[in-house]
């Protein structure tokens, strides 16, 4: 391919809700715009069962559903969608280097829109039944368990959103967080702890999974009150403590304590071209209408970037 076939004005990495976003507005305001995506589009919103507060749905939509429609609204406004890994991100003079399983790109602007995957507890038994017992995935594995006795480690929005999941499918489900008080959204954890087929327990840890080798039968927690720890029967366990950022092609990049890259209200990094969005991002809140805000905010001051570049900003 020659350079000219290989040059995308704007060039996003990621295909959740702010990546796609930014694919929207990079295609509307007539930029030679490609979106990178080494699985489906959509991100973690594939796996939302009921999207009941991103605004402009007051009846309930499903994460797929909506993923659909940003990834056909891109499209429509002319955004290209490769699918396809991105090995290295490589910046020389104000252009950088996109290397992918499927060959090199080129571009003056980088959207990262590469998401954050689940955290783990890396407790004894863990790593040995996940996939047997043991998921990070409620409306993925919840239906293998319908009806049985399942557990729900965490006490933010996405667990008190899987652990209301769960609930349709079983009316013996235990929720465990280690502090004495959910960190979601108030009207989340007030439904939480007022389900009558959750029973809540907080200052509580989960110090071990345990199993026949082939699927799990009991936990053992610790009973931070009662300085206690107790062992108790469970088919599966769902795990939902946090995320770890995708920052992997970010060399270079300023970040926060945490791993989460560090922007301006630009949504640019500390490197000129490069911008972040959504969950790889350092923000004090995490929800699809954010991510897909920041994917609006970056590709809009992207191309103001380019302009400048080319001599053309708007005076």
């Amino acid at each position: 391919m020659s350079t000219e076939n290989t040059y995308r004005d704007i060039i996003i990495i990621g295909g959740g809700a702010a990546g796609l976003t930014a694919a929207q507005y990079g295609g509307r305001a007539n930029l030679k715009t490609m979106l990178i995506e080494e699985m489906a589009p959509g991100g973690q919103a594939l796996v939302i069962d009921d999207l009941e507060n991103y605004p402009g749905f007051p009846d309930k939509l499903t994460g797929f559903e909506l993923a659909q429609r940003l990834t056909i609204q891109a499209q429509n406004f002319g955004a290209e969608i490769l699918p396809a890994t991105v090995n290295s991100v490589v910046k020389e003079g104000d252009l950088y280097t996109i290397s992918t399983n499927k060959g090199e790109y080129t571009t003056h602007a980088v959207i990262l829109a590469t998401g954050a995957k689940h955290r783990k507890l890396a407790i004894p038994g863990e790593e040995k039944y996940s996939g047997r017992g043991v998921s990070y995935c409620a409306t993925c594995d919840g239906p293998f368990f319908r009806k049985k006795k399942m557990l729900v480690v965490g006490g933010g929005d996405a667990a008190c959103d899987e652990a209301l999941f769960l609930s349709k499918l079983t009316d013996d489900l235990v929720m465990i967080h280690r502090r004495d008080r959910f960190r979601a959204q108030k009207v989340l954890a007030e439904r939480v702890k007022n389900h009558e087929h959750i029973d809540v327990r907080f200052s509580h840890e989960l110090k071990e999974i345990k199993g026949d080798g082939s699927r799990i039968s009991t936990v053992v927690f610790y009973d931070k009150v009662a300085d206690k720890e107790y062992e108790e029967e469970f088919d599966a366990v769902f795990i939902f403590v946090g995320s770890i950022p995708q920052t992997a092609l970010a060399e270079g990049i300023v970040k926060d304590e945490t791993g989460y890259i560090v922007t301006n209200q630009e949504m640019e990094s500390s490197q000129k071209g490069f911008y972040a969005v959504g969950d790889v991002r350092a923000t004090p809140f995490r929800q699809l209408i954010v991510a897909a805000g920041e994917g609006a905010v970056a590709s809009h001051c992207a191309a103001q970037y380019i302009d400048e570049l080319h001599g053309e900003a708007y005076q």
